[in-house]
């Protein structure tokens, strides 16, 4: 018996990230979570924060040093009585006696009476006494309350991405915990009979499964929860067992592997019956592409070839799942070409880069097999499907990774 495999007209890149975000546009409505502090960096806030308490929360020093009334110190040098020592955290209340200083510590409560600080470097300490050489005006190094932010005013408002920095903000003023927007959960599953897990020795015609570590790293560097990370061979039964624990518990699952046009393309025979699209999309390395809804939960499935795969996230995954966790923009620039481009007709071609100082030098090795090489790039190099020879010096659209 003989047949030939007929080829669907090739998608353009354009059209097929397009066709991606109209598969995950429902994500955009996740709900909300109340999650603990210490899990909220890099979430987005979904409610208006107010600051409960002022702060500064109470009068303290702003330097090691001795508290006196500005009074006492106004010609100098002074010699003062010492009345004791405030250390930061001390909850006694202290009042300090008129013509006296009190030893305080940055952050000490500021005792009642003293409306100023000496810093220690202006001071000389003789026994139990103290001699001021500088003067101080009333409320030098003095910490008021609500100097910083006062009970009831915004704090951070809804929408932001909570980096360290309102974190830290938000942790000052006794917040426990804080609503944010429920993460992406996704499930990584690869395919492949040849594929070995690390630790384990190889045989002839098998490689270490690189794809599944390096798309669950992926999928956490751009605000993805990965809620599984497994493994099936070219069995069909198995993938299917496999697939189905993966949409049970993620929102979008990403397969690696299977979606070509050989004999063994396990992810195409057992989803294109359901409904799966598989078909040529004009870009390389990553053609074989495939996008399926298995039990309402969208599948977005990549060739297997290492380089394949990582590009294949990079131009159709990545951008969308930023936006959905509200993280920056992939920065994109245009930098001259140091080395001349050779490109096929009719494909959108991303090259490994690295910028330098005078623009972007090709990676070697540009095979969709050599991941290896890809380490060395930081940059996606964009050649337009209508380009098929670029000279050294053309301008190009280069993609941080």
């Amino acid at each position: 018996m003989s047949y030939r495999h007929t080829l669907a007209p090739a998608r353009s890149v354009d059209d097929h990230r397009q066709r991606i975000e109209n598969l995950l546009s429902p994500l955009t409505a996740r709900t909300s979570e109340r999650v603990p502090m210490t899990e909220a960096l890099g979430r987005r806030l979904t409610e208006d924060v107010y600051s409960p308490l002022d702060l500064p929360v109470f009068r303290n020093s702003s330097m090691d040093g001795y508290a006196v009334r500005a009074e006492s110190v106004a010609i100098v040098p002074a010699t003062l009585p010492l009345a004791g020592v405030v250390a930061a955290g001390n909850t006694g209340e202290l009042t300090l006696p008129a013509g006296a200083a009190l030893k305080v510590m940055t952050g000490a409560p500021l005792p009642e009476g003293a409306d100023c600080v000496v810093p220690v470097e202006h001071t000389t300490v003789h026994g139990e006494a103290v001699t001021i050489e500088k003067s101080r005006a009333a409320g030098d190094f003095v910490r008021e309350p609500g100097t910083d932010v006062r009970a009831g005013e915004l704090l951070v408002a809804a929408g932001t991405v909570l980096y360290p920095r309102h974190i830290a903000a938000l942790a000052a003023v006794g917040l426990p915990d804080l609503l944010v927007t429920r993460r992406v959960c996704a499930a990584v599953l690869t395919t492949g009979d040849e594929l070995v897990p690390a630790g384990y020795p190889l045989l002839p015609g098998q490689i270490y499964n690189s794809n599944g570590i390096a798309l669950a790293a992926a999928l956490a560097d751009n605000g993805v929860e990965v809620v599984s990370l497994a493994h099936s061979t070219d069995n069909h039964d198995e993938f299917r067992r496999r697939l189905a624990e993966a949409t049970a518990d993620a929102d979008l699952v990403f397969t690696s592997g299977g979606v070509s046009m050989g004999d063994f393309e396990v992810v195409k025979d057992v989803l294109t019956p359901l409904g799966g699209e598989f078909g040529p999309v004009a870009i390389q390395p990553g053609g074989p592409q495939g996008v399926s809804v298995i039990d309402g939960v969208p599948v977005l499935s990549f060739p297997g070839n290492p380089v394949s795969t990582m590009v294949s996230f990079e131009v159709f995954a990545r951008p969308l799942l930023r936006r959905l966790a509200g993280l920056p923009e992939i920065e994109t620039t245009d930098l001259p070409l140091l080395d001349p481009v050779r490109s096929p007709a009719g494909k959108r071609q991303f090259l490994r880069g690295r910028r330098t100082e005078t623009g972007v030098a090709l990676v070697a090795g540009q095979g969709s097999h050599l991941i290896a090489s890809m380490a060395q790039a930081d940059v996606l190099i964009d050649i337009p499907a209508t380009a098929t020879e670029l000279p050294a010096g053309t301008i190009v659209s280069v993609q941080q990774l």
